[in-house]
């Protein structure tokens, strides 16, 4: 079809392994070019849900401002889009289309409706999040060959038992992609995290909440933008290797190995949600048998298929060669490198918050320490701005300490933040 985006796939690695090598490392690159516009994109199906938190602690401008946003959003889809609209407390209840439990198309007729009725909107009761989002996987189940999206915003605390919201997101796991927003500084970024890692979408901090009609509007551009709904990344790897792990590792930090799907004993489909014209990048590793010197084995083969049709749209060969060439074998392959100390930044800074929220000063101030080099070396000058409002470095004797007196909203966009890497560098910049 003219409006399907063409995919690419391209290796990076460093196929060379010292002769007790056993771990093969690397980077795959998913392009995806061409295909439909927002404007011009009738032929791919989609469905999307607006959920609204409308809890209690929504009272005041919040719940204005949340209004607001949910209407930007329903202004940005596009004619022809399946909608709905959910209010968010204890229980979830569609606001939009009154009535009963089905999407509806959107046309200027139903956008001015789903408008009037997003404008009556008030704030009371609690926050249940798997109760919203089972309600829309029902409602998104309707269309299962659409683009199926919802958007969630919430300020608060989710009043699920954990076992309770675990159940509901392994559940709907893959079913649709989910991208969530945290608005003020009493929402917890490690329950939104596990939306988005089970659901396969992103989680961002709106600190001042006047900016939620613009992450509104563009996160539903973006949604809007997809053409394909689903692929897959299927891995085989030798009968004597074992895979150790999937992760996506740009735009954002996402962990797929236990998403995994069996093919076949050697093969597995890991699912990468839906697509428009973009670039990620994924890290894979697979550890081997050690081989002999000149040996070379295809240590992976690795597919972007369309679980529907199974057709493969772009693949690549994943190699390992033993050497005793010392100068071959030890040279890292510069994105395994930069996208390890990605990962690396991300788990400090994880563990350094985790020992700080329980008063384990030694470990947060260290952890913090390194993540604020690792970001400076990397170039990420955002997440070095807001470590320096966490842990302090005397420069003169290099002596790290937290700082006592960190802004909650500091603490929580470091927290969020920390998923989004930096693209490498290109050499001599």
């Amino acid at each position: 079809m003219a409006d399907q985006p063409v995919f690419t796939l391209n290796v990076d690695q460093n196929k060379y392994l010292p002769l007790d090598g056993r771990e093969v490392h690397a980077i795959l690159t998913v392009g995806s070019t061409g295909g439909a516009t927002v404007q011009a994109a009738p032929s791919a199906e989609a469905a999307e849900v607006i959920i609204i938190d409308t809890s209690g602690s929504m009272s005041g401008s919040k719940i204005r401002e949340a209004r607001q946003a949910a209407a930007t959003a329903v202004r940005t889809l596009r004619d022809g889009v399946y909608f709905a609209v959910i209010a968010g407390t204890e229980s979830a209840r569609v606001v939009f289309p009154g009535g009963h439990a089905n999407l509806v198309k959107a046309s200027p007729a139903t956008r001015a409706e789903a408008e009037r009725a997003i404008s009556r909107l008030t704030a009371h009761g609690g926050t249940a999040m798997g109760e919203w989002l089972k309600l829309a996987g029902h409602l998104l189940t309707a269309h299962p060959s659409a683009i199926r999206h919802a958007l969630l915003m919430t300020d608060g605390q989710n009043n699920e038992r954990p076992e309770v919201f675990a159940s509901v997101l392994a559940g709907w796991s893959g079913k649709f992609v989910a991208d969530c927003l945290g608005v003020g500084d009493d929402w917890v970024p490690a329950e939104l995290r596990k939306v988005a890692e089970a659901l396969l979408g992103t989680f961002d901090f709106v600190r001042n909440q006047g900016d939620l009609p613009e992450y509104f509007r563009r996160l539903t551009q973006t949604s809007m933008s997809k053409t394909v709904a689903d692929l897959s990344l299927r891995v085989w790897v030798p009968q004597t290797a074992r895979l150790k792990f999937v992760k996506q590792v740009s735009p954002t930090l996402l962990d797929l190995t236990g998403k995994r799907t069996d093919v076949n004993p050697l093969t597995g489909d890991y699912p990468t949600g839906s697509w428009g014209a973009e670039e990620r990048e994924y890290h894979i590793c697979v550890e081997v048998p050690p081989g002999q010197v000149g040996q070379e084995i295809r240590a992976g083969w690795v597919k972007l298929v369309r679980p529907d049709t199974q057709e493969t749209v772009a693949s690549g060969n994943v190699l390992a060669q033993w050497t005793d060439d010392l100068a071959q074998s030890t040279r890292i392959n510069r994105k395994v490198a930069h996208y390890t100390g990605q990962a690396e930044l991300h788990e400090l800074i994880q563990e350094g918050l985790n020992a700080r929220s329980v008063g384990d000063v030694d470990t947060a101030t260290a952890r913090l320490a390194k993540a604020r080099q690792i970001a400076t070396d990397s170039g990420r000058e955002d997440t070095a701005r807001l470590l320096e409002r966490v842990v302090e470095v005397d420069p003169a004797t290099g002596t790290a300490r937290l700082r006592r007196n960190v802004d909650k909203a500091d603490e929580i966009e470091l927290d969020t933040g920390s998923v989004r890497t930096s693209r490498l560098r290109k050499e001599g910049n």
